[in-house]
């Protein structure tokens, strides 16, 4: 892939966080999310590649645009697989809470996994502990063992896992090890990505999820130099059909990062819809005018950007939602 693409998709990334923000705190998912998805789709037009949606918003008959298999890019430069979400965090942004995104991760034609959507089990650890884990270890030996490559005690390790009921017992399990758990609401890709980054304090991702965010992650934690390990969570046998027509013959083998994202190159962008531990959220200054904040990584080189950028919205392109005050009504 060419690096001018990496920058080329926090164009498209800041154009859905610019979407969605408009929404934030208003109590409206769907809004928001069909404002992200409508932007990211119209912006994706002027990009320099040929692009196939292997994860997006569903399936065709799901979904009016970013569906999977939907053709994006202007048709010209690389042949890309594209995994999206438009608003990672739909009801993050409806409640006005940190640490929604937009975020897209591309690799090269026939690297990304195709996931369906469905749950999958992961497993992420940041460089120092790569390829030290094993998605099939109990917990307990996990935390020992990133315990001792971070020469940390196990008082001190930090796991990241996600608030629902199916880890209460995975959570009581972590709590008994004597490590530290955090908890978070939502914003998968979020959690991972933290993880994955020397000195948030985190030091391991456990838990289920979505599967089509665990591989927009691997993109991300591949660039980072971290480990992650997956597998697949189908709930039922319509599920697991699912995953053979789309070419994985056995949905219950743990897969390894290079399964997820093959070869050495991918390209993740992401832009803060609202503001978290590794983004800010798009802050509007008045006067029409909108600052991002946004991060862009690729693999091979494994260069990371932060692009923070200043917007003037009557400059955008007017698929860009506008939302009156209601006493203007």
């Amino acid at each position: 892939m060419e690096r001018e693409l990496a920058l080329e998709l926090v164009r498209v990334t800041e154009t859905a966080a610019l979407a969605s923000a408009q929404w934030l705190g208003r109590g409206k998912k769907n809004e928001a999310d069909d404002a992200a998805t409508t932007a990211m789709q119209s912006m994706f037009q002027s990009i320099q590649c040929d692009g196939t949606v292997v994860i997006g918003e569903g399936e065709m008959d799901e979904a009016p645009m970013l569906y999977i298999g939907e053709k994006v890019g202007n048709g010209h430069g690389p042949e890309v697989d594209i995994a999206v979400d438009p608003l990672e965090g739909t009801s993050i942004v409806a409640k006005g809470h940190p640490n929604a995104m937009a975020v897209i991760a591309i690799g090269d034609k026939g690297t990304l996994l195709h996931a369906p959507d469905m749950y999958m089990e992961k497993l992420v650890v940041g460089p120092e502990a790569a390829g030290h884990v094993r998605l099939d270890d109990p917990i307990e030996t996990s935390i020992e063992t990133v315990a001792k490559m971070m020469n940390k005690r196990v008082r001190d390790v930090t796991v990241m896992i996600q608030e629902r009921p199916r880890h209460e017992s995975l959570i009581e399990r972590i709590r008994k090890k004597g490590a530290r758990v955090q908890l978070f609401g939502d914003g998968d890709v979020s959690a991972c990505l933290a993880t994955a980054t020397t000195g948030t304090g985190v030091d391991l991702f456990v838990g289920t999820g979505g599967a089509a965010e665990g591989v927009i992650s691997a993109a991300a934690v591949k660039a980072l130099a971290g480990d992650m390990q997956a597998r697949l969570a189908p709930r039922n046998q319509a599920e697991t059909e699912r995953c053979k027509k789309m070419g994985i013959e056995d949905p219950n083998a743990p897969l390894q990062l290079n399964e997820l994202v093959q070869g050495d190159d991918a390209i993740f962008a992401a832009t803060g819809v609202s503001t978290g531990e590794l983004l800010n959220g798009v802050r509007l200054l008045g006067d029409d005018i909108a600052e991002t904040d946004s991060i862009v990584m690729r693999a091979k080189t494994r260069t990371v950007r932060s692009v923070n950028a200043r917007h003037h919205l009557q400059h955008k392109p007017s698929f860009l939602p506008r939302i009156e005050p209601a006493g203007d009504e």
